[in-house]
Formats: C-alpha cells, sequence, structure tokens
C-alpha cells in the first residue's frame, strides 16, 4: 500500500516512487488517496468501481473488485469503456453502427461478470457503459466511490508514464484509493 498526496500535475510524480511502484510492480497495488472534501480522510461509503476495457487484465481487476465488494458488503460498479474511434460517430452524430457497438459491448461486459456474480451473489452489480476516454469517467466516479479498481497492462516504464495511462492517471489524481492490478508474469 502506498500513501499519495498532493494534486499537482503529472511530471510532479515523474521519477516518483508512487509511478515507479505502481507502474512496476508484480501483483496488487493499492495507493491511498484521500478524500479532498473530507479533510484529507479516506472514503468508507459508496461503491467499488471496476474499470475496464475488455482486455485480458480486465478479468483479474473484476476478481479483485468482487472480493472488495464482498468484503466491504458495498454494491460492485463495473464501468466498460470502449472506443468510439471505429463506431461511425461523426461530428457528433450518432448512429446504427454505434447503437450496436454499444448493444455488444453491454453483452460483453455481462459476459465477463457473469460468473463471478455467481461466485458473490450478495454483491449487488450496476453496469455502465462509456464511450472513450476511461480515465476522466473513473474520476468522475472516484467522487463518489470508496475504492476504483483497474488493471494494468504492464506497459510501464518511461514509455507508460509519456503516454499516461488509466491507472498512472488514477493514482495521482482520484478522490479515493486506488487498487492497481498487474497481470500475472
Amino acid at each position: 500500500m502506498i500513501g499519495a498526496t498532493g494534486d499537482a500535475g503529472t511530471f510532479t510524480h515523474l521519477g516518483s516512487t508512487l509511478l515507479a511502484v505502481t507502474a512496476h510492480a508484480e501483483g496488487t497495488v493499492v495507493v491511498v488517496r484521500t478524500d479532498p472534501d473530507a479533510d484529507g480522510a479516506v472514503r468508507t461509503s459508496g461503491p467499488v468501481v471496476v474499470g475496464g476495457d475488455g482486455s485480458p487484465v480486465t478479468d483479474t481487476a473484476i476478481v479483485a473488485a468482487f472480493t472488495e465488494a464482498a468484503e466491504r458488503g458495498v454494491e460492485l460498479v463495473a464501468v466498460h469503456v470502449w472506443s468510439d474511434w471505429d463506431s461511425g460517430r461523426f461530428a457528433g452524430h450518432h448512429n446504427v453502427v454505434e447503437a450496436e457497438f454499444d448493444n455488444v459491448k453491454r453483452a460483453i461486459l455481462a459476459e465477463r461478470i457473469a460468473g463471478w456474480q455467481e461466485k458473490f451473489p450478495g454483491v449487488r452489480v450496476t453496469r455502465k457503459i462509456e464511450v472513450s476516454a476511461p480515465a476522466p469517467h473513473l474520476l468522475d466516479w472516484s467522487k463518489v466511490a470508496q475504492l476504483i479498481v483497474v488493471g494494468s497492462r504492464g506497459r510501464g516504464g518511461f514509455t507508460g508514464l509519456l503516454l499516461g495511462s488509466t491507472a498512472n492517471t488514477l493514482v495521482q489524481h482520484a478522490s479515493c484509493p486506488v487498487m492497481v492490478v498487474h497481470p500475472a508474469r
């Protein structure tokens, strides 16, 4: 577990222990971020939120999120974010292709969490589908969640820092603790 303070921007943490551990750790890292609206306290209410994009590491994050939600006795919000680059969205207009992608993504999310809902029957699950840019969506959720869980694809290193991955954005700017789950090596 690592503590994080401040919110002075991405480059403030460049080369820091926080980002080095988050980027290169094996297993799970929890960065304890406090609620800026609660005088630096860690929030103990609200759901556990898991963010994913359908990649294999999403499954590992889902398991961790179900476990945390069950232990805390709270709701799990599963947020699936997909890119709209290939969906046919143009100049803000929606079309049939986008509606179909949305249905496909809802089915994928339902399939990914179905087996875990059976193993954790006491955990109520809310599913949310969002289009592109996972970090802003998850940062919004961090304002009401008691924990955000995300996977890290293990890209890490300097390249990972320059690209501004979702996990790095969350560990620097979230309003609640963030659990970063790394894939098994």
